[in-house]
């Protein structure tokens, strides 16, 4: 079918896009537990952004795993499939002329990888939210661990799965000794350059 597939030629390009909205676009991916923070800092740092006339959009579990991704589980395969749409998502969406921020535990180094690839090296910025799992079951914001402990989920990453933590993340934010300013004002002046169409 691959080979019947011919791209049309569209008048407007990812440069019109980006001048028009005089900033570059690109992902940033926040990876780490569930209940490390990653969507509330994910969540601040939009805010930062669209102040500043920033065009943004947030991807996280609920607007994902409840439309594009609801046919999938959270076995190993289905997490690596989870992982490769919400990149192929970002992509368009970084062509589009976006600055698109993915909070998602992503647990396998392979596949946070396999987003860097898809999205291409220059615009991937990966922020590992780094927080304990004890830390993360001590906030159990979602009442996820507890669930977990009693055998009523599988496949959760930091008790029954494991999580891989990036090696050289281009941000490693410590919620335990960090706070959420502190840690959005580093993500936000390290990204600051690359919003730069100069």
């Amino acid at each position: 079918m691959s080979k019947h597939i011919i791209p049309h030629s569209y008048q407007i390009s990812k440069k019109d896009r980006l001048d028009a909205n005089k900033h570059n676009s690109f992902l940033i991916w926040f990876t780490g537990l569930s209940g490390s923070g990653k969507s509330t800092i994910a969540n601040v740092v939009e805010q930062k952004l669209f102040e500043q006339g920033i065009r943004t959009y947030t991807l996280d579990g609920d607007n994902i795993r409840k439309g594009i991704n609801n046919d999938l589980t959270f076995s190993p395969e289905d997490r690596k499939e989870n992982i490769r749409r919400i990149a192929e998502v970002s992509n368009l969406m970084i062509d589009s002329g976006s600055v698109v921020l993915a909070a998602f535990v992503s647990p396998y180094k392979k596949d946070r990888e396999n987003i860097r690839t898809i999205v291409k090296d220059v615009n991937f910025v990966e922020v590992y939210i780094n927080t304990s799992v004890e830390e993360c079951e001590r906030r159990d914001v979602k009442g996820l661990y507890k669930k977990a402990r009693a055998g009523e989920i599988k496949n959760m990453t930091g008790i029954s799965a494991p999580y891989e933590a990036p090696k050289t993340p281009d941000i490693e934010i410590k919620t335990e000794i960090e706070s959420v300013e502190d840690s959005v004002k580093r993500i936000v002046d390290f990204i600051t350059p690359k919003l730069s169409r100069k």
